[in-house]
């Protein structure tokens, strides 16, 4: 018998018996992997997760990776031993957004595995098998656990649209921003700039890519083409405006709390900056993660420090909110 973490309620958590849910139809029934921790499960576990983002008791886990263990009628029989990953947002399929591929934007209300359904913090996940997107037989299973957050990034760089020799930068420092670097990297720029609060992640940074790192309070240039910011400080957003020349393209990913500096709407306009934001990630920019994955264009695991189980969920929560600079991402082993 297998475990689950359940939160029944802000800071207050169990480790109940897990049985798996046969699926139904359209379904399928995935052995968990590996299952990563982010901020967003932090909230959710005390309880500062915004109204209607958030659905007690709750099982979390959102960032995971699996073998597809049994499929239910109207899936094909042949994902069944398939490693997958899976995408989040439980979207309608019907609605203008969902048909536009916008399914982060789905209008018929906020639905997402971790959040608002059953998540991975078990020894099994049963989902829409339609959300499942499967990996290469040779694929690491702990590594994939990362693809949900790469995924995210793999949106803004979609949307970026950096061209090959153009000069492109990344700001902030964590796991999306390291993914951000490896994304622009494999579009060949010129320069490949990272701006963050943390000198330790100068090394990790040009590891990945990266051809300069500055810290904010250094001087820092304003003649770049695309600016990818993932960081969500009160002051990241202008930062990363202030790096772009006339007519250049920003994209931000980062959540900043309420009464963060916003940008500047005149200087938007006299400099023409082309602006975009992302939101989870739609199924093309999963498809286009899997395939850079599958393509070692993308390496996530020099980003986990720490592998516990699932016994150790608090302690995990507590490391990830530590603000340790040697704690990178926490995975969980169901």
């Amino acid at each position: 018998m297998s475990s689950a973490v359940v939160v029944e309620a802000p800071g207050e958590h169990r480790l109940v018996e897990h049985t798996p849910r046969e699926p139904g139809a359209d379904e399928a029934l995935v052995r968990v992997h590996a299952v990563g921790i982010c901020g967003s499960d932090r909230e959710v576990y005390q309880g500062n997760r915004p109204e209607g983002y958030v659905r007690y008791p709750l099982t979390p886990g959102h960032e995971w990776s699996g073998t597809v263990e049994a499929v239910g009628a109207g899936v094909p029989a042949g994902l069944v031993g398939r490693k997958v990953v899976g995408e989040g947002f439980r979207n309608c399929q019907v609605c203008d957004r969902c048909h536009a591929g916008e399914t982060t934007l789905c209008t018929d209300g906020y639905e997402e595995t971790g959040f608002t359904q059953p998540g991975a913090m078990a020894g099994t996940l049963t989902l829409p098998a339609r959300l499942l997107h499967m990996l290469p037989e040779d694929a690491d299973l702990t590594a994939a656990a990362l693809l949900e957050p790469a995924a995210c990034i793999a949106a803004a760089a979609l949307k970026a649209n950096a061209r090959p020799g153009e000069r492109v930068a990344v700001v902030g420092t964590g796991t999306l921003g390291m993914f951000a670097v490896q994304f622009l990297r494999a579009g060949s720029p010129s320069e490949l700039l990272v701006v963050g609060t943390r000198p330790d992640r100068a090394e990790l940074s040009k590891t990945f890519g990266a051809t300069d790192f500055r810290t904010r309070d250094q001087e820092l240039p304003d003649d770049f083409d695309v600016v990818i910011e993932t960081a969500g400080s009160a002051s990241a957003a202008n930062t990363a405006a202030s790096l772009l020349r006339r007519g250049g393209r920003l994209v931000l990913t980062g959540i900043p709390a309420a009464g963060a500096d916003g940008l500047d709407p005149t200087d938007l306009v006299v400099r023409q900056l082309e602006v975009h934001t992302v939101f989870g990630a739609p199924p093309d920019a999963w498809s286009h993660t899997v395939r850079v994955f599958g393509a070692g264009l993308l390496d996530p695991l020099p980003l986990v420090t720490h592998e516990l189980p699932l016994e150790e969920f608090p302690q995990a929560i507590e490391l990830v909110g530590s603000g340790d600079p040697t704690v990178g991402k926490v995975l969980l082993k169901p």
